[in-house]
């Protein structure tokens, strides 16, 4: 009998998972040739060609105001076909205009795809259908009732509508907004429209259609009992919202064509949340959500109406690391969960109306080809998904087929580019592969420059070694001068086992250089400070400075002494803290919560935070942000935030600290930090009330930020060492591998 305890032993063990509760995995191909994850699999009438599955990445932003896919998201579906995926699948497509709010802007724009609206976008699904039709894949198109509760509630100022759920809900964003409950006769409506979209779908050339079913989202709003608290109507059976769309789907299309339902088998927010859950006011009322065993009942359910397939996870907007497990969580982080299901219609002899066995598609950090053959052998799972790692490589199917894999380029977790992009106004890229949503953009075949140059490439990070790939490609002869190893500020920040995606990426890093050492245009300086002097003297054509940064320093009384360190130099040399008990950083960004977590769950260390602002964090993706977070407030980890430090004496830090009532819980992990454009009229105003506090600290740990290692840039430049000098990377300025890579990509191809 399946219990929620499965939920909790997840919780705990996402703690500290890399202590031997799951492997670390790497690019190696010991399980090749992958005969499982090429092999053919039946879903109603289609045949996919192989067990891999690209997962949904919202096309944000990637379609023309009225919907139409254009050649943007043409070409970045084409790409992903071309490299080999048997089933490709979109992001949301909303079925929802003029009932959900959020999904629609001003002038009747929206920033999602459409097929519902008129002829008008049907071109553009049938040339989209035809380019991943040309490489032997098939493609689904995601359809979702809209976004609700986890809807952007800006609706309320431009359209003066409050969002809307299944019952009243507080908005995800702004709980103190609340979202309407929908009529009966909207909710209707929704399902004639799910049922006209997949006619529309069938029509264009599309393969299939994928409901969009998890995460919280509006159709998970209506089809889960934490957000369903309807006591009247046909829709107060929370399973009826999900089989009526099905059994529309169905009545349109017919019997043959493939219906895969996005589900996640629990959203697991008791187990998260715990008792939290009980005095936490924007998740009181979501306590009582579906159970497992009511979710596999109603996937059975589903599939006696219609449905040929499903994929399955965990969790929900408000516990947003589970449905986007960020880097900091294990690779493989659901498959048990999958085997429930699995063996659940095994066990109950669950067959779709085709006869079929229904397939049930694994998620979560699968993008290593052993691991993923590894799960279709031991039957936890019938297809792979992956979605990052086919941004990060679109060739990761074909070269896992030929048995390159450690040519495949690895994604590194950080949801910067595929996810916080968007959120920030843009569209989903990838931080490894500049290339990614800009196909249209920059051909495949990087071409020869038609005038050679002598030039050189200051630092081997992310940035510089881009850089030189491209200028080599181009045809140009290229030096690349790295004063100490291959991967710049990587290798500090891959040295906890939690970063192992990072460490991977660094390994990718130096294949790369290998491969460079094998062009006669290349030459590699290691363990060479590059200097003004020497630049000058080899008479350059073109110098791209890609320097790095350095850790920011602090005016603090007593920040020199022996036992004040940086957060570099603690990741780099961690034998200082083999008689420490107590740590203190300074700073609570990325990279001092990074630390704190790799000191308590992997050191075993006291650890305390001291921040300035009222949030930690505040510059990262709301799942890795969230899942860092949730793992320091059960490690124990302290934290004073709107605290300021006011010297450092000995094995003692004295800070001054807000302690009103009104200061913000920094463990806040069920409601994201707003993008600084958006202003919370809401929001609730911060009180000081000031008091001193003393810490104990045998290591203090300076984590405040870095600044531009530019001095060399401003030097070369002063100095008039090569008619061309361009300053790249952190050195330009500080950031994220996202934008040191894609800055770099781009320079290097104009040269």
């Amino acid at each position: 009998m399946v219990t929620e305890k499965i939920l909790f032993d997840l919780d705990n063990d996402f703690g500290d998972w890399f202590n031997g509760k799951f492997e670390i995995p790497k690019m190696t191909n010991k399980l090749y040739p992958y005969k499982e994850l090429f092999s053919p699999i039946k879903v109603n009438k289609l045949t996919i060609k192989n067990r891999i599955v690209m997962g949904p990445m919202g096309n944000i932003n990637m379609a023309e105001e009225t919907g139409r896919p254009n050649q943007k998201m043409i070409s970045y579906f084409e790409e992903r076909a071309r490299g080999g995926a048997g089933l490709l699948t979109t992001g949301l497509i909303p079925v929802s205009y003029g009932i959900d709010p959020t999904v629609k802007e001003l002038g009747d724009l929206s920033y999602f795809p459409r097929i519902d609206r008129t002829r008008t976008v049907y071109s553009g699904w049938r040339d989209l259908a035809s380019g991943v039709h040309a490489h032997g894949a098939s493609i689904f198109i995601q359809l979702t009732a809209g976004l609700g509760r986890v809807g952007n509630p800006q609706c309320l100022l431009t359209q003066l509508k409050l969002p809307v759920s299944a019952s009243w809900n507080p908005n995800f964003y702004i709980p103190q907004i609340p979202c309407k409950k929908l009529s009966g006769h909207k909710i209707k409506k929704m399902i004639k429209n799910f049922g006209q979209a997949a006619a529309d779908a069938k029509a264009s050339n599309l393969d299939g259609v994928y409901l969009h079913g998890h995460e919280g989202y509006l159709m998970e709003q209506l089809s889960n009992t934490a957000f369903n608290r309807r006591t009247m109507g046909r829709y107060a059976d929370w399973q009826a919202f999900g089989l009526d769309i099905v059994r529309e789907i169905r009545n349109r299309v017919g019997p043959h064509y493939p219906i895969m339902y996005r589900i996640d088998l629990s959203l697991a927010l008791n187990a998260t949340y715990q008792n939290k859950i009980n005095s936490v006011k924007s998740l009181k009322k979501f306590k009582y959500e579906r159970t497992i065993e009511q979710s596999l009942t109603y996937m059975k359910n589903l599939v006696e109406a219609g449905v040929d397939m499903f994929d399955v996870d965990l969790g929900c907007y408000d516990n947003w690391w589970l449905p986007h497990p960020p880097a900091s969580m294990p690779s493989g982080c659901f498959l048990d969960i999958a085997k429930i299901v699995k063996d659940y219609f095994a066990e109950n002899e669950v067959l779709s109306n085709a006869g079929l066995p229904v397939p049930v598609v694994a998620v979560g950090k699968l993008g290593y080809p052993d691991l993923a053959e590894q799960a279709l052998r031991d039957k936890k799972c019938d297809m792979i998904m992956l979605a990052r790692p086919l941004l990060a490589d679109p060739e990761w199917p074909n070269k896992a087929y030929s048995g390159k894999v450690s040519t495949i380029m690895p994604c590194i977790g950080c949801h910067e580019a595929c996810i916080r992009e968007f959120v920030e106004g843009g569209h989903p890229q990838c931080a490894v592969n500049p290339r990614t949503a800009f196909e249209d953009v920059f051909s495949r075949e990087i071409e020869k420059s038609p005038n050679p140059k002598k030039i050189a490439v200051v630092g081997a990070g992310p940035a510089g070694i881009t850089a030189a790939r491209v200028l080599v490609e181009r045809g140009h002869n290229v030096t690349l001068y790295e004063k100490d190893k291959i991967g710049g500020a990587l290798i500090p920040a891959s040295v906890p086992k939690f970063k192992y995606e990072i460490a991977n990426f660094v390994e990718f890093l130096k294949g790369q250089v290998e491969e460079l050492k094998k062009s006669k245009n290349f030459k590699l300086e290691l363990g060479k400070t590059a200097t003004t002097t020497d630049l000058k003297a080899q008479k350059f054509d073109a110098i791209l400075v890609a320097a790095g940064s350095e850790n920011a320093k602090l005016n603090i009384k007593g920040i020199d002494n022996k036992n004040v360190i940086t957060v570099n130099e603690a990741f780099l040399n961690p034998k200082v803290f083999e008689k420490a008990h107590n740590v203190v950083i300074i700073g609570g960004g990325d990279s001092g919560c990074e630390a704190a977590y790799w000191l308590a769950y992997e050191l075993n260390k006291k650890v305390t935070i001291v921040e300035l602002q009222a949030n930690l964090m505040s510059n990262a993706c709301t799942a890795n942000r969230g899942h860092i977070l949730h793992y320091l407030d059960k490690g124990g980890v302290v934290t004073h935030n709107l605290s300021q430090v006011q010297y450092i004496d000995g094995n003692m830090v004295k800070i001054v600290k807000n302690v009103h009532k009104s200061v913000p819980n920094p463990y806040n992990t069920w409601q994201p930090i707003l993008p600084e454009n958006i202003h919370n009229p809401l929001a609730p105003k911060i009180k000081q009330t000031m008091e001193e506090v003393d810490l104990k600290a045998d290591v203090v740990i300076i984590a405040a930020g870095l600044k531009a290692n530019d001095s060399l840039y401003y030097d070369l430049v002063k100095n008039n060492v090569a008619p061309e000098i361009y300053n790249i990377g952190d050195s330009f300025k500080p950031g994220k591998v996202f934008t040191a890579t894609k800055y770099a990509y781009r320079k290097a191809r104009s040269i």
